[in-house]
């Protein structure tokens, strides 16, 4: 990997570089204290992502659920798992068919709901499809597709492999806080209006790239940005033609910017709605076909299977989507912070996507667990 011969990390960068500019006004920051994480995508500016010209619904299957799940050392009803983790959506797709789909009270089958992280994973597709047409390369320097982020620094060495395995040591803190007190946390980069300015201004080091995984946000947005640039498109653009065409998805999607006319928000905010996004899980159980399509490449979706050799924690982690401990070990996942999952078990051929509003969630292997039950029952 990149970087590793460097023996320290970097000192600051010269002070000079401009201010972020962000929305932290009293109101806005009511408002988003008071608006559940999976409607907070409508308080923002975004680029929509059209429906497929021609969508194509999941088959119904027999619906099926287990009784209980495990939870927390015990076993409660899928029911009361729903509302234990304050869930808005559950989606289950079996051998292609859908066999489960459940509503909370306002939510249903067209209410878009924001990804938060789950987006990552979906940069992570976009970036297989530039790499598999030869426009990007894993080897490739971050500054050599963003050169207006040079810094002559240790900082010049990072690659997009260590953007897509969380190893590029940039020092943005993974902090989700409304509390307006810091311009250097993943909060403020959901805030700012000026994403550009933002990653200019947060070059600095926490460690060599590629000496260690660390999850940062900040990895995410750097790759998004990075992918736009080699296709000489927006996010949103090589979504809606690259994938969400293609897929069939049924319903509009909307994809989060800084500011009206800007740029996506590549980690986190792409809105759309629980059958949607189990089309991605599709996507990645048929190895990135759709159909007759070859909609990612397979060799992608191989990397993406493939554990990174540095972990982020107890989990595994690879170009953007998780490997959760247990189980069998063939089985991925998007997450976001806030209970948003696309669950893929390959050995049961199902996907489960959960859409929650699970505030700042700290329970996501007693959910894959749950979610596992769901698929072997």
């Amino acid at each position: 990997m990149a970087g590793t011969a460097a023996a320290l990390v970097d000192p600051p960068l010269p002070a000079a570089s401009p201010v972020v500019r962000l929305v932290v006004d009293q109101l806005t920051l009511e408002t988003l204290r008071a608006t559940p994480p999976s409607r907070q995508g409508a308080l923002f500016a975004g680029r929509t992502v059209s429906a497929s010209s021609a969508p194509r619904p999941f088959a119904v299957g027999a619906e099926s659920s287990p009784a209980t799940v495990p939870w927390r050392g015990s076993r409660i009803s899928v029911r009361e798992f729903l509302e234990a983790t304050h869930t808005n959506s559950l989606v289950v797709v079996r051998d292609g068919a859908m066999t489960f789909e459940w509503y909370g009270p306002g939510y249903g089958a067209e209410t878009k709901q924001s990804s938060w992280s789950v987006a990552k994973s979906v940069v992570s597709l976009l970036a297989g499809r530039a790499i598999g047409a030869g426009k990007l390369r894993e080897q490739d320097r971050l500054v050599d597709l963003l050169p207006e982020l040079t810094t002559g620094t240790a900082y010049d060495t990072i690659t997009i492999q260590d953007l897509l395995d969380m190893t590029s040591g940039v020092d943005v803190a993974e902090n989700y806080s409304y509390a307006a007190t810091s311009s250097d946390d993943t909060t403020a980069m959901y805030l700012t209006d000026d994403i550009a300015a933002f990653v200019r201004d947060h070059r600095d080091l926490k460690f060599p790239p590629g000496s260690r995984a660390d999850y940062r946000s900040i990895d995410a947005q750097l790759l998004g940005m990075a992918v736009a640039r080699a296709e000489g498109k927006s996010l949103g653009e090589l979504l809606q033609h690259g994938i969400w065409e293609p897929i069939g998805a049924q319903d509009d999607a909307v994809w989060n910017l800084d500011r009206q006319g800007g740029q996506e928000k590549g980690f986190c905010c792409l809105n759309a709605t629980a059958r949607d996004f189990a089309k991605i899980g599709q996507l990645i159980l048929d190895n990135g076909r759709s159909g007759d399509t070859q909609v990612v490449p397979a060799r992608w979706i191989g990397r993406i299977e493939q554990p990174a050799p540095l972990r982020i924690g107890p989990w595994g982690y690879s170009a953007l989507w998780w490997h959760p401990t247990g189980g069998s070990g063939h089985d991925l996942a998007a997450r976001g912070i806030f209970g948003q999952y696309i669950f893929v078990d390959q050995d049961t051929d199902t996907v489960i996507v959960k859409l929650s509003d699970n505030q700042l969630s700290s329970d996501e292997q007693e959910v894959i667990d749950a979610l596992r039950a769901i698929a072997e029952s």
